[in-house]
């Protein structure tokens, strides 16, 4: 094999690859199906036209024989007139148009017969474009179906690359990470507020009390003891946070306070 022709054949082969690669399956029946709609106007216009010359041969067959018959009318009027001559030459006639009329009959058969298998190929033609047409659609859902197939698995194949999952749980961690630093800010936000609003409070308690808490405590003592209050002196107000007495702290405290008083 010469360079020239192996250099040929190796552009034909890349050529028939790019084809193929380019041939969409889809694309390539609705032509293939448009190419035979084609084919199958053009066969039924031939149809047609064999059909006319068919009809045609018919029509010269029965002119012929009518002539033959005419020429053999007049020929009985010869013979009637008692001319022979002028009956034989319109026998003569009547042979000539009788074998055109063969002939024609002869024609007529042979563009019948090959009128029928006309007929024929182009039900046949008809019906495998019927079934094409129903084919098509199964065509066409089966390339549809492998092609969703081959991209599903493209994009598995793309998958098995971890990189993609190993970014998105590093994110996840992240934003685990951002959530627990937000509560710690908000927990430390609160305890200070909650330490600031206990100091208020104990500042209000000890202005409450005065400079006088020393006696108030003194007294608070002593009505627990029983030991009797001087005249004239009241228990000590309890401040607010003592509601830890009991109800019979309470009514010592009042009888205390009613004896000081007589």
């Amino acid at each position: 094999m010469g360079i020239f022709e192996r250099l040929g054949t190796l552009i034909k082969s890349n050529l028939n690859d790019l084809i193929s690669s380019a041939e969409e399956p889809e694309k390539m029946l609705n032509q293939v199906l448009l190419d035979m709609q084609q084919q199958l106007a053009s066969a039924k216009q031939a149809v047609a036209i064999a059909i006319a010359d068919e009809k045609k041969l018919n029509r010269q067959q029965f002119a012929e024989q009518e002539k033959a018959q005419e020429w053999e009318k007049k020929a009985m009027v010869a013979v009637r007139a008692g001319d022979d001559n002028l009956a034989k030459q319109a026998l003569a006639r009547r042979q000539e148009h009788e074998a055109i009329a063969d002939q024609y009959q002869t024609q007529w058969a042979q563009q019948k017969a090959a009128v029928d298998k006309l007929k024929m190929a182009l039900g046949m033609l008809a019906d495998k474009i019927e079934e094409a047409k129903r084919k098509k659609n199964i065509l066409i859902a089966r390339s549809r179906r492998a092609e969703a197939q081959r991209s599903i698995a493209n994009t598995m194949e793309g998958i098995g690359d971890t990189s993609a999952f190993d970014t998105f749980n590093r994110m996840a961690d992240k934003v685990d990470d951002l959530e627990a630093q937000a509560e710690a800010s908000a927990e430390l936000a609160g305890e200070l507020n909650g330490g600031s609003l206990e100091s208020k409070i104990k500042q209000l308690e000890a202005q409450s009390y005065g400079g006088g808490g020393g006696d108030a405590a003194l007294l608070e003592l002593k009505a627990k003891m029983g030991v009797a209050l001087p005249a004239g002196s009241a228990p000590a107000a309890l401040p607010a946070g003592d509601e830890h007495l009991s109800a019979d702290d309470m009514k010592e405290l009042a009888a205390l306070d009613l004896q000081a008083k007589a």
